[in-house]
């Protein structure tokens, strides 16, 4: 029988791997919560103008939670010391500005302006991941897996910081004076904006998407991530787990670091202590997300800007509540916030 007489099979189609569905209902959260609150601030533009602030208010702390939120979902590891490493980013950035020509911060060039900056966070970004490194290898390497020892040892190490840092640059509150280009505001649909909130803006957004890029289209962030459920077949296969996790935790504390200086602006002041007086807002905004959740973070992050800037407004008094409520209320209704991590 000839070749051309042998009955071919026929092929079928290889089974498609169903894609993971997306849970839309937290995404509407933030339009709705912007939506309800237009009626009872009243004037749009007023509206327009407290809306912006809370979501460049959401982006600086969902660039500082995020090295949290990454240490906590890929590493297990509750670093309550947190806030050290955003002071120290904050500081360093103040000590490089303080350094450089006077002229690159006050001259009326953006790009002057941006490089002057840009140099400020790399640097503090580089000092706060060695001091990250430092810190892992000292204190949390001896405790991975007991989540209260690793409490109380990192909120030790953070206050023995917070001295160190007196020590180094003082007590007292620094200023943290915005750059010519960014200082004012620009007006949109007869509302002020803060040029530095548009700003912070598009850094947060830059942060999350190359944040999602490397955890979920790259061939590291599959190491990671694989690591983070079976470790050991990871190791087996010749990579060194160990080592990629002691980089995320330097690069979370990097983040925490860029967060610090871009907090200093928003704030336009800093202090020794001004890690630990927003850890707390740090833990409510990952834990209204889901502990580990990237993108919960930063849809829990706009929540807490909005509802921070809303409630600022409308009802000043239970304002440094409102927060806490809004965990509540999400917890009562998704008890492992809003995007459950399946490995937790």
């Amino acid at each position: 029988m000839s070749t051309a007489e042998l009955p071919i099979a026929k092929t079928s189609k290889a089974p498609t791997i169903p894609k993971a569905k997306v849970d839309w209902i937290p995404l509407a959260l933030a339009p709705i919560m912007a939506l309800a609150s237009l009626p009872f601030i009243g004037s749009t533009s007023t509206w327009l103008t407290l809306t912006l602030a809370g979501l460049a208010m959401g982006m600086i702390i969902f660039i500082i939670a995020s090295g949290l939120t990454l240490i906590f979902g890929l590493m297990d590891v509750l670093n309550f010391g947190h806030g050290l490493f955003i002071a120290v980013g904050a500081f360093v950035a103040a000590t490089v500005l303080g350094w450089l020509p006077a002229e690159w911060m006050t001259a009326d060039s953006l790009g002057l302006n941006l490089l002057a900056m840009i140099l400020a966070m790399f640097a503090a970004m580089v000092v706060s991941g060695i001091v990250g490194w430092i810190f892992e290898r000292v204190l949390v390497r001896k405790v991975y897996g007991l989540h209260l020892m690793q409490i109380l040892i990192t909120m030790g190490g953070m206050v023995v910081g917070e001295e160190l840092i007196k020590v180094i640059w003082g007590p007292e509150m620094r200023p943290m004076t915005l750059p010519t280009s960014l200082f004012g505001s620009v007006i949109f649909m007869d509302a002020g904006i803060e040029k530095y909130r548009l700003f912070a803006v598009v850094v947060g957004i830059i942060v999350f998407a190359v944040m999602m890029l490397v955890l979920n289209r790259t061939k590291l962030g599959l190491l990671i991530r694989a690591g983070v459920q079976d470790a050991e077949m990871v190791e087996s296969l010749g990579y060194r787990i160990k080592a990629l996790f002691v980089g995320v935790f330097v690069v979370g504390c990097a983040l925490a670091g860029l967060g610090g200086v871009m907090w200093g602006f928003y704030q336009q002041s800093i202090i020794p202590q001004m890690g630990a007086s927003i850890n707390v807002l740090l833990f409510i905004v990952i834990i209204i997300g889901g502990l580990g959740s990237t993108g919960g973070a930063f849809l829990g992050a706009i929540l807490v800007g909005l509802l921070s800037n809303y409630s600022g407004f409308l009802t000043p008094k239970i304002n440094a509540v409102s927060t806490i409520l809004l965990m509540v209320a999400i917890l009562v209704w998704r008890p492992n916030g809003l995007y459950k991590v399946t490995n937790r």
